[in-house]
């Protein structure tokens, strides 16, 4: 549990500035749970640069809670959570003073989001919350009032934790908290768990990630997981002393996200993936006629791969299915040993290229589009699929026709402005397996939109 934290000041002499607003909002990793916002009686004058920078002014503080007023709320709030704030040394120094005041010791975990930007953004030109996020498409309002701050602060932390591939983040404030065994508290976890699409974790005492899985349903999943037999299952629960999630929406993010964390941490009681995950592929080639025909092959003997498939039977399946879906021809594709028309050509759905009756450039045309409707060849493109919440998307990047990463917009000037897209991006790595999850989704699902890269400004 996190409190995502911001406080504005009078200014002054270190250690001697007073608290004139603090906004803390606590967020479980996924939605806001709880919120404070309040200005606070710094019961001395505001620096009257303060008060340009952040129009509050001592005429607005007059009548509002001075801060012993409001401590007991910030207790309660930030109790057992992990403090993060933009430059948390200085909010939490503020605070440790302002407590000092009153006798009492306040003791949190803090995470600071400069420090974490420096490590999973290191191409920012800058670490100012205002132009990072501005960098970021993230919408700002209030700029240097306490809530404003707070919730660009949240919104940059959300992006943090997706591009945190190697989970150093939960990893940190999990090795932080204290916990007992959680043998007894199993239907806890799984009731903490959302019946909602993303990647899963299972930790150990110290953490590290032990196993990791996708699901459409998180909570399904893990509750099978926890009432299995077998030794290895009884194993993993017994070793289990904490369960987080990530959230992804799209069932493709969390497919590719299942792939590369699984590289990366390569947990206990997981198995190891497949070094090539796929097998064949489609081949084209001209007959005599001038007509492509396609054939499932092998992939050492094609150089040009018109997708990637498991085995021949799953690219006979697909060949079949664009044959009948672009009205190809059976016999061209392999499909019909018709000695003269396939059978298709009687019953309409083949236009006559088994007996050369259609004309060769639309025939080729319309076989190129049912090749690359399903493949990543060559391709420039954005995939858009459902994002976390309600208003978000999820954006995958492909270049060059390979995947380049994973991210999340929510404005359109995010997904229309290719550089500021690409800043969100979580970058992945571009494997040949990448592409096989990705196109072996596009084919069973067809739910994603596409948009070229060259449409973009």
């Amino acid at each position: 549990m996190y409190a995502i934290l911001d406080i504005e000041t009078t200014g002054g002499k270190f250690n001697e500035e007073g608290i004139t607003e603090i906004a803390i909002h606590k967020f479980d990793g996924h939605d806001i749970v709880d919120t404070f916002i309040s200005l606070v009686n710094p019961e001395k004058e505001i620096q009257p640069f303060v008060v340009n920078l952040t129009g509050i002014n001592n005429k607005m503080l007059r009548t509002a809670p001075k801060f012993h007023e409001v401590a007991k709320r910030i207790v309660e709030i930030t109790q057992d959570t992990v403090i993060v704030a933009h430059n948390a040394q200085f909010d939490y120094r503020i605070l440790r003073t302002e407590f000092r005041r009153l006798g009492y010791n306040f003791e949190r975990k803090t995470l600071c989001t400069v420090d974490l930007s420096k490590l999973l953004l290191p191409d920012a030109e800058s670490y100012s919350l205002g132009k990072l996020v501005r960098s970021l498409g993230i919408p700002v309002s209030d700029r240097h009032r306490a809530n404003g701050d707070a919730l660009a602060t949240l919104k940059l932390f959300k992006l943090l934790l997706a591009k945190d591939s190697e989970k150093k983040i939960i990893k940190k404030v999990i090795r932080r908290e204290a916990h007992g065994e959680l043998s007894e508290k199993q239907l806890d976890i799984v009731q903490s768990m959302p019946n909602e699409t993303g990647v899963f974790y299972l930790h150990n005492k110290d953490g590290e990630i032990i196993y990791l899985s996708k699901s459409t349903d998180i909570k399904k999943k893990v509750n099978q997981l926890f009432t299995k037999n077998g030794n290895s299952a009884r194993k993993l629960v017994k070793d289990t002393k904490k369960a987080t999630y990530e959230k992804t929406g799209s069932e493709l993010v969390a497919l590719l996200k299942e792939h590369q964390e699984l590289l990366k941490n390569r947990p206990k009681y997981n198995q190891v993936p497949r070094k090539k995950m796929f097998s064949h592929t489609l081949c084209q080639q001209k007959n005599d006629s001038g007509y492509w025909e396609f054939k499932a092959v092998s992939l050492r003997d094609c150089t040009t791969k018109w997708g990637r498939f498991n085995g021949e039977f799953s690219a006979k399946n697909h060949l079949f299915k664009v044959t009948r879906e672009f009205s190809l021809c059976d016999k061209l594709n392999g499909i019909s040993e018709a000695k003269k028309n396939c059978s298709q050509y009687e019953e309409g759905a083949c236009h006559g290229a088994c007996i050369a009756r259609e004309d060769t450039a639309l025939y080729n045309q319309r076989a190129t589009e049912a090749l690359s409707k399903y493949s990543l060849l060559n391709k420039n493109v954005i995939l858009v699929d459902k994002g976390r919440e309600i208003g978000e998307h999820s954006a995958i990047l492909i270049k060059n026709g390979s995947l380049v990463g994973i991210g999340y917009y929510d404005l359109n000037h995010q997904i229309n402005n290719i550089h500021i897209l690409e800043s969100l991006i979580t970058p992945m790595n571009g494997t040949e397996n990448a592409n096989f999850i990705i196109e072996s989704f596009l084919r069973k699902k067809r739910r994603i939109k596409s948009i070229p890269i060259n449409d973009l400004n």
